[in-house]
Formats: C-alpha cells, structure tokens, sequence
C-alpha cells in the first residue's frame, strides 16, 4: 500500500516561488512514473508534471513549461516540484500520484494534497 505525503505549499506573492515535497513510502519508488497534479477551486484535476522513474524523461503542461520543474531523489523515495515566477493562476491544491502495482492491473495512489495560493 503506497503513502504519498506532500508537503511545501503556502502563500506565495506573485512572481516568488515554492518548491513542494512528495515523500513516497510502502512501494519500490524507484521503478515507477510520479507526476503532481493540481486542482483549482471549481476545475478538474490536470496535470503539471511526469517524471519517468529514473528521472531522464519529464512532461510538463503548456501552462508551467519554462517556470516549474519536477524532481526526484530516489535514495530518499521523494519527488519534488520547484515553482518558479508562480502567477495567481497557479492557486490550487497540488497532488503528488503514482500508478503502482500490477503492470495489467496498476492502482492509482494519491497523497492529501498541499494547497499554494499565490495572492499579493
């Protein structure tokens, strides 16, 4: 059973940053994709970043390329997000995910979740 505990989120004033923490426990970290997604007030959850799991292949959405990059340290199973020059835009609440498990049969984990308000 996979833990994800994010952590790092906070209220940030435009143009500052954050970096937000995913500490993974109860899987192999190493062997598996992470993403972040987030999700605003009123909106669907979308993704912000992949990272493949030796961390030599990311995806970003079109909305954070250029301003976030995404991490990970696998001897600390812990996955990062560095946000920068965030934009008001970028308030949401931030999930760290992974798809674990049988290859065939994969089971989606999320953590609780951190939110980051950008605001002035």
């Amino acid at each position: 059973q996979a833990q994800l505990v994010e952590s790092g989120g906070g209220l940030v004033q435009p143009g500052g940053s954050l970096r937000l923490s995913c500490a993974a426990s109860g899987i192999i970290f190493s062997i598996y994709m992470m993403g972040w997604y987030r999700q605003a007030p009123g909106k669907q959850r979308e993704l912000v970043a992949r990272i493949t799991n030796s961390g030599d292949s990311t995806t970003y959405a079109d909305s954070v390329k250029g301003r976030f990059t995404i991490s990970r340290d696998n001897a600390k199973n812990t996955l990062y997000l560095q946000m920068n020059s965030l934009r008001s835009e970028d308030t949401a609440i931030y999930y760290c995910n992974v798809n674990a498990g049988s290859p065939l049969s994969p089971t989606s984990y999320w953590g609780q979740g951190t939110q980051v308000a950008v605001s002035t």
